[in-house]
């Protein structure tokens, strides 16, 4: 029967699968481990992409005949090395953290839905409107503003006058928008 090797091929290639999924699974916590806490952040646009790549060196390593262990160590090490790096450039130059992950996004401000923002956005006034109610929002007038942030989640921000800093700072269409040059060092 010919298709009986879709089912089962022969012992070593099975006892090598499951060696090299071991192996290349400890690899790849050790690794995790190593680079840090902020590879396993919430997911922004780098991030998404270096995990997606993880599962697929993880994968080959695994399944592919032709990929040693080796070498899916080192793609591991080199995706890290890799995401380290531009997670510690984007920290020191304000300017590459905008263009990889973005800014985030005024949606609602003062009752007010944004619907040319949430158009841009591709978010409907349902997804804002549930955002208000798992923040516990009852009346729109508690709240000075619905943001979309850099990763895809929704942050609601409670009206609350005193203090001159404010968390919405860095939003570029709310009144309390610094420009960068502006910020103080730190903020």
């Amino acid at each position: 029967m010919q298709n009986a090797s879709i089912f089962f091929d022969n012992w070593a290639k099975l006892g090598r699968s499951a060696l090299l999924a071991l192996c290349a699974y400890l690899a790849l916590i050790f690794l995790l481990r190593v680079s840090g806490k902020r590879t396993l952040s919430k997911l922004n646009v780098f991030d998404f992409v270096f995990v997606v790549a993880l599962g697929s060196v993880l994968a080959s390593t695994i399944l592919n005949q032709d990929t040693t262990l080796a070498d899916g160590v080192a793609a591991f090490a080199v995706l890290m090395g890799l995401q380290v790096a531009l997670s510690w450039l984007c920290v020191t130059s304000h300017r590459l953290d905008s263009i990889v992950n973005g800014e985030p996004t005024l949606l609602f401000h003062k009752g007010r839905f944004l619907h040319e923002t949430m158009k841009r956005e591709r978010v409907t006034k349902e997804e804002v409107l549930a955002s208000l109610r798992n923040s516990n929002v009852r009346k729109f007038n508690d709240v000075d503003a619905v943001v979309l942030e850099t990763d895809g989640t929704f942050s609601v921000v409670w009206r609350f006058d005193q203090g001159k800093e404010s968390s919405l700072m860095d939003v570029e269409a709310h009144p309390d928008y610094v420009p960068d040059q502006k910020r103080a060092p730190g903020g």
